[in-house]
């Protein structure tokens, strides 16, 4: 990996927190020690989105206005049951999926992931609560409910909340190699390797 790569990750209201701002963490500090990663957060419409729990973030770009992205990270939480009606969100997905390197859900945002049709004949996974509903949403996707990632090549899911930093960094791992990817474990205080 030489050029700048782009990581656009999707917000909306009642997002898991950890799930986008373990991520987030994890690529600016890989960024910090030399990989090529810059961050953008994007949501559906520029006003504040309120997390879970009422943490209100602002978001880079509204999905109109988007950059281009090599890497589309979509997160998980309780606003994922209410964005998978949200044609805006999943043709936004599905749309730049066709175009990014690599797509990547955390947690609940397998479904979304699975309501853009991303996941048909691959392997997923989810928070351990959501397992069901991915497998009855997507009924020609292989859930893995034993892993806390799956990488499909270009679509890789986590599993539950703090997973999503484990499969950020096996992302930074894979396309910034090994060193980057323990420096920004050890700066994190987070312990890598970890197991699938």
């Amino acid at each position: 990996m030489q050029s700048t790569s782009n990581v656009a990750i999707v917000l909306f209201d009642d997002v898991e927190v950890l799930d986008f701002c373990g991520p987030f963490e994890v690529f600016s500090v890989a960024g910090q020690l030399g990989a090529p990663f810059k961050i953008v957060t994007i949501a559906e419409k520029m006003r504040p989105v309120l997390a879970r729990n009422g943490l209100s973030v602002n978001p880079d770009h509204p999905l109109s206005d988007a950059p281009e992205s090599q890497i589309v990270l979509v997160p998980g939480g309780p606003g994922t049951r209410r964005e998978m009606n949200n044609v805006a969100i999943i043709d936004w997905i599905r749309d730049r999926s066709k175009t990014a390197d690599l797509v990547l859900s955390v947690c609940t945002g397998a479904l979304l992931l699975a309501k853009a049709g991303l996941l048909d004949g691959l392997e997923a996974t989810t928070h351990w609560a959501a397992i069901d509903l991915l497998r009855k949403i997507a009924p020609s996707t292989t859930v893995r409910a034993d892993r806390r990632y799956v990488d499909n090549g270009r679509i890789i899911c986590s599993a539950g909340v703090a997973a999503g930093i484990d499969m950020s960094l096996h992302v930074v791992e894979r396309l910034a190699g090994a060193e980057i990817a323990t420096k920004t474990a050890g700066q994190m205080e987070y312990p890598w390797p970890a197991s699938v």
